[in-house]
């Protein structure tokens, strides 16, 4: 257990000291940046849309709800958002 932890304290500071955020390495949800969430490929997007969606709801979103709040997310993000804005602020249904 120790080696385990070990190992994991070790490469989440690699990743730290790489420059990753953490929105390209594990799924942050409505904590995600709009520059990581406009960098990200559309299945990556949607798994951090549906993570929010959960998140706010408690129940798994449907496609067309995860469609239309990454056109709501990624409009904001291009127009009124920066790049630090979290994608939870973009608003949506």
């Amino acid at each position: 257990m120790m080696k385990f932890v070990a190992a994991a304290a070790i490469g989440l500071g690699m990743l730290v000291s790489s420059g990753c955020s953490a929105s390209q390495v594990m799924n942050t949800g409505g904590d995600t940046k709009c520059k990581d969430f406009l960098d990200q490929d559309e299945k990556k997007q949607d798994d951090e849309l549906s993570k929010m969606l959960k998140d706010k709801s408690g129940a798994e979103p449907s496609n067309l709800e995860i469609s239309a709040t990454r056109v709501s997310v990624s409009t904001y993000c291009k127009t009124v958002g920066t790049d630090d804005s979290k994608i939870s602020e973009a608003p949506h249904a």
